[in-house]
Order: C-alpha cells, then structure tokens, then sequence
C-alpha cells in the first residue's frame, strides 16, 4: 500500500515538473531564440561542411562531384604518409606550434604578473592597452614589420653593424636556423598582451586575505608571487593549456607563407601551406589529398586535447570534461 502511494506521488510530482518546464521555456523565449540561432548556426557552418570529408576517400574531380568521383578508399592517406615533404611539413608545424604554446603561456604569465605588481595605476593601464594594440593587427601588417626590420637594409643590421657586432648585413630571413624563433617572436610580440589579459584577470579573483597573510608571515613580493600568486592562476593555466592544444598544429598560415623563401622552404611550409599547394594550386588541385590532410590535423588536434584532458584527471587538475 505504501509503494503504491510513493509511486503515486512520484506521478504526481513528475506530472507537475512539466508544465513548470515549459512556463519557463515561454517566459525566457527570447534566450531559447537565440541559442536556436546559434545552434543552427553551427549546425550550417560547423557540421554540414564536414560532408565534404567524403573526398579524402575519392579521387574527386570537380565535374563529377563527390557523388560522381571514384572512390580509392585510404589510398590518399598512404600517399600521404610516404610523401617526404608531408613529413617534413608534420615537424614543421609540430614544432612551430610547441614552441609558440611554451612561449606564449610562459611569457604572457609573467607580463601578467609584473604588471599586477606595478602601482601606478596610470602606468600599469598604459603599458597593458599599449601591449595588447599588436593583437588588433592583420598578420599581413606584422609581416611587413618583420621583414622591414629584418632585411639587409632593416633597422636590426644596421644597429648591429652601427655598435660592430658584425661587420655586413646578416640574412636572418634567409637562415634555416633563424625562421622558427623569428616566427615564435613575431606571435609573441602580437599576441602577448592579448594573452596576459585573462590571467589579470585571474589575479583579480585571488582572496586579498592570501596576500596579508604572507605579509605577516614575512613573505617578500617575490615570494608572494611564488606561493600566492601562481598556485591562484593554476586552474586558469591549466584551462587555457587543454583549449590551446588543440592549436598545436594551428602553428600558422599568413606569416609562415609570406616570410617563407627558397632558402628557407625546408623549415617554413606548414600543414596549412601544404593544403594549399594540392587543393588550391592550379598545377595540382587534388581537392583530395587536400582533405586529406586537413582531416589528419583534424584527428591529431583531437587527440592532443583528449590526452591532455585525460593526464589532468589522473593528476587532479582542473579538466575541460
């Protein structure tokens, strides 16, 4: 009799909760509305296009359509995989991207930092909306920069032969050695106070009290940034970490292309680059292996941020899922 009448009110609660969801989709209908916009959104432009992987097991030809073209099943990937200059294009941007992932958390942490210990509250705003101005830059603008500084006639060789540390313009833009630390300097210069502006605000959200505490425990500023400040901005690291995994192989198109030369085409050529040249280039357009390659970067950056999100819930930090 008992488990007859739970069960009754169970029902009966159940029968109550349906109404109240549906008041509450009408009274909020313009929320609802917007997020069905976004989802459709995403839906056209997100998903939808994702058909077109269909032509990495093709050899699709444009006339035919991805309906009409033959299919050649992983054929496509095993050229890939056996081509030398796909390989090489993997290190590329394997290491352009590691090294701009490293150096960007690194030094927009320590921006970061140092400019919440400066006092001056004019200055500190100054230096902070002077240093996140490059973000707002097109990369076509920062390579022009870049190249003008670096040329023979730039202004870096002629500071260097001014004060006699070499004696003739050096090629920095013809070195195989120099492109990756150009190109991890040029997203640094861009991006580095874009960056640091999420950590501020991190900083902001730390309980003052810690800070007073370590005062009275004699911690010097220093020491509060070691053992206050940092283990405050732990979870937000860790956070950005996982997303900007994902990016690794997102080492860049604009500036690795219009810095890139001859000399230095062995170290300069991206996965994005190498897209080009198949799919889009009038000698080839192998929308195919184009694909291709686009999804292996696709499955890679995947995989990178599943990994990663992984080894941070077997340590206990904070995770994405």
């Amino acid at each position: 009799m008992e488990n007859t009448l739970s069960t009754k009110k169970t029902k009966q609660v159940d029968t109550n909760k349906t109404p109240f969801t549906v008041k509450e989709l009408k009274r909020q209908w313009i929320l609802v509305a917007i997020a069905v916009v976004y989802v459709v959104y995403g839906i056209i432009f997100y998903y939808l296009p994702l058909v077109g992987w269909i032509m990495a097991f093709q050899n699709f030809v444009y006339a035919d359509g991805i309906t009409g073209s033959k299919w050649v099943g992983l054929y496509k990937f095993q050229f890939l995989f056996r081509d030398p200059t796909f390989l090489k294009v993997i290190r590329n941007t394997f290491a352009m991207g590691a090294l701009n992932l490293v150096f960007s958390t690194v030094v927009a942490i320590a921006f970061a930092i140092l400019l919440n210990e400066v006092k001056n509250k004019w200055f500190k705003k100054s230096i902070q909306t002077i240093s996140y101005l490059p973000h707002f830059l097109s990369w076509i603008i920062v390579v022009a920069i870049v190249h003008d500084a670096l040329t023979s006639t730039g202004i870096i060789n002629e500071l260097l032969m001014k004060f006699h540390i070499i004696d003739m313009p050096f090629p920095f833009l013809g070195k195989t050695e120099w492109f990756w630390p150009i190109v991890t300097f040029s997203h640094l210069w861009k991006e580095t106070g874009w960056n640091a502006i999420i950590y501020l605000a991190a900083i902001t959200s730390i309980d003052p009290s810690l800070y007073e505490s370590a005062s009275i425990d004699g911690a010097g500023r220093f020491q509060k940034m070691r053992y206050v400040t940092l283990p405050g901005l732990r979870p937000t690291i860790m956070i950005l970490l996982l997303m900007n995994m994902g990016n690794v192989l997102n080492a860049g198109f604009e500036l690795q292309y219009l810095l890139g030369n001859g000399l230095v085409q062995d170290v300069s050529r991206t996965i994005d680059i190498y897209i080009l040249d198949w799919a889009l280039d009038a000698r080839n357009l192998d929308y195919s292996l184009g694909t291709a390659a686009g999804i292996f970067k696709t499955v890679v950056s995947m995989t990178f941020i599943l990994v990663s999100n992984y080894i941070a819930k077997k340590r206990g930090d904070e995770r994405l899922f």
